[in-house]
């Protein structure tokens, strides 16, 4: 049998940590391992035919301008979509642009969303505050009960949008039963799914219809770039998710691409030492006197982890912990800190431990954050991939400052 007729050829049939170093590849002429580099913004044509025919869309494949399509960014979004199981994906700028075009793309004037309370902060804005300027107005519920969906839906919702684990409090969502709940409705669903990776989730096959990434964070994974991919069906991400991103020109540049492919060679490597250092620091953590609790999905405390363990392979690379002595004694630990460093960002290989209530949820009112569980003593932890056990100790140091 030749090379051509071996079984792997098939993408289908190779595991996500093959697919994450080979998915998607588009070598040119000269056969280089590491993927292309394409810094263009323009492309020529043979002739004038070939143009037309390019820009009636008779010619897939073929690139015209580079806010549209690149070639460096085509390979991460193929293989973003070979991970996920989508049949399509759209990257963008940042994880933000990425949830602002899924949600945009999929409403009108008149229409109505239904969303989780428990929202990042800047998600939140884009449902509450952002999309009524447009006319399209929301209601946003406790996502914990499913029910709670239903009793919100409206004859004109025509989304749902979740974030499942959410942020920072690391709530679950059922994304089976919501998108039971919003099909029967006749509205979509989009899932958040960055706390939980593509690896540890995989919202389509629960029902889902787009899925949303922040790349910066795992992806990456490096604190180096933004970016953001929405994925889905070929007819949503190539309908108005692509019409939307062509003409709001939030694309992903092609250097971040190629960065973000680097990422995705290392992803599960990283992804599984993080969860495992996650998961043993919110055991040690777990009966600290000084923590009121520890939040962490596939740990048995968590009050939906029957639901975590259904919906989640693992339990996530972070976890939060709420101290006792509310901001104060949050300050007085991180402030403690020598390896953990505080930032906002996640997913990281660096440690980072972020107080929401003042950076990441600051611009909620103070009922809106204790509704949602960012209580003054939550901290929120990014486990990297240091050693698990020089990240206890310097946890542990902080908390006896307390």
């Amino acid at each position: 049998m030749s090379k051509a007729d071996n079984p792997l050829n098939d993408p289908a049939r190779r595991a996500p940590a093959t697919l994450l170093v080979h998915g998607g590849d588009k070598r040119t002429q000269f056969n280089e391992t590491s993927e292309a580099l394409f810094l263009t913004s323009g492309y020529s044509y043979p002739s004038s035919n070939h143009a037309e025919r390019l820009f009636n869309n008779e010619l897939p494949g073929a690139h015209n301008y580079s806010r549209f399509a690149n070639p460096t960014v085509d390979i991460f979004q193929e293989r973003m979509a070979l991970l996920e199981g989508a049949e399509a994906a759209r990257a963008f700028a940042s994880g933000m642009a990425a949830v602002t075009n899924a949600v945009m793309s999929q409403v009108r004037a008149g229409d109505h969303i239904v969303a989780a309370q428990a929202l990042f902060g800047g998600c939140r804005f884009v449902v509450e505050d952002f999309m009524p300027r447009w006319g399209v107005a929301s209601t946003l519920v406790d996502g914990r009960d499913p029910q709670n969906f239903a009793r919100a839906m409206q004859p004109n919702t025509k989304i749902v949008f979740i974030e499942t684990p959410t942020n920072p409090t690391l709530e679950l969502v059922d994304i089976a039963a919501v998108a039971d709940i919003a099909h029967a409705h006749g509205a979509k669903l989009i899932v958040d799914n960055v706390f939980a990776t593509p690896l540890y989730q995989k919202p389509l096959q629960l029902g889902a219809d787009l899925v949303t990434y922040s790349a910066t964070k795992h992806i990456d994974g490096q604190g180096r770039v933004l970016g953001g991919v929405v994925l889905g069906s070929k007819e949503l991400i190539t309908g108005d998710v692509h019409t939307l991103l062509r003409h709001t020109g939030a694309t992903l540049s092609a250097f971040n691409a190629w960065v973000l492919l680097k990422g995705l060679e290392t992803l599960p490597l990283r992804v599984r030492q993080m969860t495992e250092s996650a998961a043993k620091i919110a055991e040690v953590l777990a009966d600290h006197p000084k923590i009121n609790r520890v939040i962490y999905p596939h740990h048995h405390s968590h009050p939906q982890y029957d639901l975590a363990r259904r919906q989640m392979t693992a339990g996530s690379t972070l976890l939060a912990i709420d101290v006792k002595g509310g901001q104060d004694a949050a300050f007085k630990l991180s402030d403690a800190l020598a390896v953990i460093l505080i930032s906002n960002n996640l997913g990281d290989a660096k440690s980072i431990i972020t107080h929401p209530r003042t950076t990441t949820h600051q611009r909620l009112s103070e009922e809106v954050r204790l509704q949602t569980g960012v209580t003054p003593g939550l901290l929120r932890l990014s486990i990297g991939l240091e050693d698990a056990d020089d990240l206890i100790a310097d946890l542990l140091y902080g908390l006896d400052q307390i």
